[in-house]
């Protein structure tokens, strides 16, 4: 049975209004989630207390339930609930001069394209300027260290001035890629935001990690990070404490932390650009793009 957009992608924008220069964020669960970083980053980064759902995506054609089973949940301790994957649009206004469109979702089984393309037309229809797309993978970086968020862009023009990679990787690929390739087929310019966690402390929590990516996408998009209340800082300090605490009762790790310390105050010394010049050259390279049109 071939599954359509029309079949899957609920969206409801009358009376939405127009929005002002949105850029839409997207995190996925799955392989480019590692620890929960990018979805919890972009949770806190727009939260959904702060945001007007506009549409979703029907999970039941894209996940096979024996490997991502719903949920079992009593509302009110009343009625019982199953939730199942959820794939949500949300809308946030009024962050610094623009507005948010938000895919806080669940990578699919299947039909990658079809869920692809349903991300690509809500894009279109709410005329998002751009797509940025946060992840966060199991690297060779210490826990002392702030985390590198490295960046890439199939534009060519917004890598250069973002001082970011086009892709060169050829292999096997996660659906963010079919996102982007679909974006790109689409003049949909798109960059991909990804933070690195240490590999030997992957299975932990890493807010110093959301705290970066979170960093990254307020000096890309020139729009400021929610206050917490000291809450992502409390989460930071309790977490290193933790990490800390597993390095130093293994001889060998806390020699390989050591190394990879080195290594990244190396790599430190040729950073990517400044915050203020990141968010300038995208909004001029944005605002480009509107005047072609």
């Amino acid at each position: 049975m071939t599954v359509n957009v029309d079949d899957v992608l609920q969206l409801e924008i009358e009376g939405l209004g127009p929005l002002r220069s949105p850029v839409m964020l997207i995190a996925l669960t799955g392989l480019f989630d590692i620890g929960g970083a990018a979805t919890t980053a972009l949770d806190r980064f727009a939260p959904a207390d702060t945001a007007i759902t506009i549409g979703d995506i029907d999970p039941d054609p894209f996940y096979d339930f024996t490997q991502e089973r719903p949920h079992v949940e009593f509302d009110e301790g009343e009625v019982r609930l199953i939730r199942w994957p959820e794939n949500q649009f949300d809308v946030v206004r009024g962050r610094g001069g623009r507005d948010l469109v938000v895919l806080v979702g669940v990578e699919p089984h299947l039909g990658w394209r079809t869920y692809s393309s349903c991300i690509r037309l809500v894009a279109q229809q709410l005329g998002c300027e751009a797509v940025v797309t946060v992840g966060s993978a199991a690297e060779a970086v210490p826990h002392t260290r702030t985390p590198r968020v490295t960046g890439s862009t199939t534009d060519a023009d917004l890598a250069r001035r973002l001082g970011i990679g086009q892709p060169t990787y050829q292999g096997v690929t996660g659906v963010v890629g079919v996102i982007q390739s679909d974006l790109a087929d689409a003049a949909i310019p798109s960059v991909s935001l990804r933070v690195g966690v240490p590999h030997y402390l992957m299975n932990a929590e890493h807010p110093q990690a959301v705290a970066a990516l979170q960093t990254h996408l307020s000096h890309v998009l020139n729009v400021p990070v929610p206050a917490d209340d000291g809450e992502l800082a409390s989460e930071i300090e309790r977490w290193r404490a933790l990490h800390d605490e597993v390095v130093e009762g293994d001889v060998q790790l806390q020699f390989y932390s050591r190394m990879l310390e080195q290594e990244h105050d190396r790599r430190a010394e040729a950073e990517i650009p400044s915050a203020d010049d990141l968010g300038d050259e995208f909004e001029q390279f944005l605002r480009e793009q509107r005047d072609d049109d």
